[in-house]
């Protein structure tokens, strides 16, 4: 099999573009238009194996003086995505001529993904030459998949507007292509399939795409951009059919082999450990609970993913001699322990993250999942393990893989088990104020306490910091009324038992939060406005991503002073609709004014058909925080 050459790769990819003023007319307001983005693969049996060569084809037109900035492109490669050869120039008007200049300034750098230490993945940096406005950008890069069960996705899209986006797959007859093509409900991506030198052509192409905005809290770009996921089914070797992916059977017999052998060697330390730390425990629940948290206070998570490592666990007897691990080490470590422990049915399992929008039967591919937890089967009560999060109390899942798919491993067999949404009552804000006056100043004490994910997306953030930084961190997350609030002091409680509400106690003082008029005293009690800024732009196209649902309850308490009584008590307030249940009470009993405040998110991610809702229930939220209290001197 030869090459392709790149220069006949650009020369197919694109008709001679137009001119700079044709484009310039059509797009007034851009900075660089994508004029082709075009990838194919090439799929064949050489020497009785399968290889799998990627080409692609980038042409981009710059429109503006600003769009002279954009000067970079990159591309990726890896262990198991071997770079082959590239080149890339850039084409500028020479005297009304078209001169092409070659990209001679690249760099060679580590790819940065979040939550990632170190991984394979290497990324070539283009920097492209004496661009201007009607310049363009080209480049062309050949890669080889190691593995066929590993092709990526393609993307029809970019934040750029684009006038061709095309995938072509080009297959020996005897190799058998799957595809599924997501976000494309008005089958706009035109398809079209032939045959040619004893090959199918698959193509799939995009005209005249729109730029992608990406907004802020969107689910994951899968979830809206439109893309498709090729995978190879099976290929002939000899008259032989082999196998490869279609469906979540052949993706496990994929996975099973990268765990198949894990943890068969007994390891005398990690088992020593194992029973000095449940020696005592006759309950399995209890055994594996405190495995976890062990897990999670001697194991650091790091993510380490070099080819092959990305998949597979390592040994829990290295996992314990490094004291570090990714989520795979994690979960071999946390369920090698639990059968040290004499405790059954701990095993390792697969999930993807919730940015990852497809179930197992939508896509029987590894790019429908990314991560990997121990999970614990209690009698039919599923309980999730994923250490990588440190603060998670044992019985709930991470937050990031809420509502998910789980595929189980059971050595020859799996199943497919669903991760719950946890409940809003479960990641509950509750706190009590107790409020005097002094003049037009507050006084004020308050206690809170945080529950489930409230208590540990706050431990998170505020980690290990100490003294000022950490009393800074502490106000913010206190604060109310205005900001002129004053953290006097704070003590912490429950910050290592993961089975206890995070608590803080402080004291503060607020400055001019009173309104005196004549003799009357108008006082907000409703301090803290939770989701009022969270309104949404009226041409949002995305969801909104919640992370989590949540629940705040709050109880104000205002002494009334001995030389006022109250003139005017606010209404009540309550709304239960899809998207949030709220209730403000107000109640006025023995020289104290109360507001008990509850507010509860129903909904983890609002979809386009909520949003009107929710901007309508912001509106009325907004109304009920303006509520005041009116106090007239006796």
């Amino acid at each position: 099999m030869v090459l392709l050459p790149l220069l006949a790769l650009q020369a197919s990819a694109q008709e001679k573009p137009g001119s700079f003023s044709e484009y310039k007319k059509m797009y007034a307001d851009v900075n660089e238009l994508i004029i082709s983005d075009k990838s194919s693969y090439d799929i064949f049996v050489e020497d009785k194996k399968l290889r799998v060569l990627r080409s692609k084809y980038y042409e981009s037109m710059i429109m503006s003086e600003n769009g002279i900035q954009n000067n970079e492109e990159d591309f990726s490669y890896s262990e198991l995505v071997k770079l082959k050869e590239y080149e890339a120039f850039s084409i500028v008007n020479d005297k009304g001529k078209e001169r092409k200049i070659k990209v001679t300034q690249t760099n060679e750098k580590q790819s940065r993904q979040n939550g990632v230490f170190y991984n394979d993945v290497k990324e070539r940096q283009l920097i492209f030459p004496n661009l201007e406005a009607g310049a363009r950008k080209v480049y062309s890069v050949q890669t080889e998949f190691l593995d066929p069960f590993l092709l990526q996705s393609y993307i029809f899209g970019s934040g750029y507007p684009m006038l061709d986006s095309t995938l072509e797959v080009r297959a020996d007859k005897d190799i058998t292509i799957g595809y599924r093509i997501f976000n494309d409900p008005d089958n706009t991506i035109e398809f079209s399939k032939s045959e040619k030198k004893g090959k199918f052509i698959y193509r799939w192409t995009l005209k005249n795409v729109k730029a992608i905005k990406m907004e802020p809290n969107n689910p994951g770009f899968r979830y809206f951009i439109p893309h498709i996921n090729i995978y190879v089914k099976d290929y002939t070797v000899d008259s032989k059919k082999i196998n490869v992916l279609d469906n979540t059977e052949k993706l496990y017999d994929y996975y099973k082999a990268f765990t198949k052998n894990l943890n068969k060697t007994e390891d005398t330390e990690l088992k020593a450990i194992t029973a000095e730390l449940v020696a005592g425990l006759t309950v399995d629940n209890e055994k594996v609970k405190k495995i976890f948290y062990w897990v999670k206070d001697n194991i650091k998570y790091i993510a380490f993913e070099n080819g092959y490592e990305g998949f597979i666990p390592r040994e829990a007897a290295l996992v314990c001699k490094r004291k570090f691990g990714d989520c795979k080490d994690m979960a071999s470590i946390t369920s090698a322990m639990a059968h040290y422990a004499g405790v059954k049915n701990v095993t390792v399992s697969w999930v993807g993250t919730r940015d990852i929008p497809y179930s197992y039967e939508e896509l029987s591919t590894p790019a429908v999942d990314n991560h990997m937890i121990a999970v614990y089967n209690d009698n039919g009560n599923y309980i999730f393990l994923d250490a990588t999060d440190r603060e998670t109390r044992y019985g709930i899942p991470t937050a990031f893989i809420q509502g998910k798919e789980v595929l189980i491993s059971n050595g020859d067999t799996y199943k497919i088990i669903r991760v719950p949404v946890v409940a809003a009552e479960n990641n509950e804000a509750a706190g009590v104020i107790k409020l005097s006056l002094d003049k037009e100043k507050i006084v004020g004490s308050g206690a809170f306490s945080y529950s489930g994910y409230s208590r540990s997306n706050i431990l998170s953030q505020l980690g290990d910091a100490s003294g000022k930084t950490r009393f800074e961190m502490i106000k913010s997350l206190v604060l109310m009324g205005s900001n002129k609030f004053y953290l006097k002091d704070y003590t912490e409680a429950n910050i290592q038992d993961r089975d206890k509400p995070y608590q803080v106690n402080f004291n503060f003082e607020l400055d001019d939060y009173a309104i005196q008029v004549d003799k009357e005293l108008y006082i907000n009690l409703c301090m803290d406005h939770t989701y009022e800024k969270l309104t949404l732009e009226p041409d949002r196209v995305t969801s909104y991503d919640l992370d989590y649902l949540s629940s705040e309850n709050v109880i104000y308490n205002l002494e009334i002073p001995k030389n006022y009584s109250v003139k005017y008590l606010p209404d009540n307030f309550s709304l239960d609709n899809d998207v949030m249940k709220a209730d403000f009470k107000y109640t006025n009993s023995g020289g104290i004014i109360s507001l008990a405040a509850k507010i509860q998110i129903k909904k983890i991610l609002l979809e386009k058909a909520d949003f009107a809702l929710w901007t309508e229930t912001i509106k009325k939220l907004k109304s009920a925080y303006t509520q005041t209290l009116i106090l007239i001197e006796k």
